[in-house]
């Protein structure tokens, strides 16, 4: 073996090594800053054995391209958007409740977005047209000070099972999809 050609099979080496560790990554902006590594080790390697074109494709569209496509999917993705009515009593309590589902999205990487509405129709409109993916509003019964209606059942569970704070009844509501054709209409 020639010594010269010994670091082209530690870069080659790099390469499963960088992909194993792009798959168990955990949080997606870690896992994008894997694969933007895995991209360079690539064209790195693809430049070493000579050729510039692919190091180059790999390089502007595998790595760059590709890598900021995956972080602006994964920013608009992993966020939950939560409506409320605009109301200055509770209002102390509310950022409590808002700070604890925070506490629990952030196990989850996701962050909270919270749209304030001045009436319940339009908060329930917003709703039903998927504008937000779920409402908090004060509640009636003493025992509980908010009711939080989410419309994705894997957020409810989530919120279900990790949701430690008494102050919100929690309710899961199923929107049909508006854009989903019927099966009446499909067979036309």
């Amino acid at each position: 073996m020639n010594h010269p050609d010994i670091y082209i099979y530690i870069i080659v080496a790099l390469l499963p090594l960088t992909a194993f560790l792009v798959v168990l990554q955990v949080n997606p902006y870690h896992a994008l800053a894997m694969r933007g590594i895995l991209g360079a080790i690539a064209a790195l390697v693809y430049g070493v054995l000579g050729a510039a074109d692919v190091a180059l494709t790999e390089a502007l569209m595998g790595t760059l391209l590709a890598i900021t496509l995956y972080a602006v999917a994964v920013r608009s993705s992993l966020v939950l958007r939560l409506g409320v009515l605009v109301d200055g009593e509770n209002q102390e309590n509310f950022q409590e409740l808002l700070a604890d589902f925070r506490k629990v999205l952030k196990k989850r990487h996701m962050r909270l977005e919270v749209s304030t509405y001045t009436d319940i129709q339009a908060l329930q409109r917003a709703l039903s047209e998927k504008e937000i993916h779920g409402t908090c509003t004060t509640s009636g019964i003493e025992q509980h000070e908010f009711n939080s209606t989410f419309r994705i059942q894997r957020i409810y569970d989530i919120m279900q099972t990790e949701l430690s704070s008494p102050r919100t009844v929690l309710t899961y509501v199923n929107i049909p999809d508006i854009s989903t054709p019927k099966l009446e209409e499909q067979h036309l």
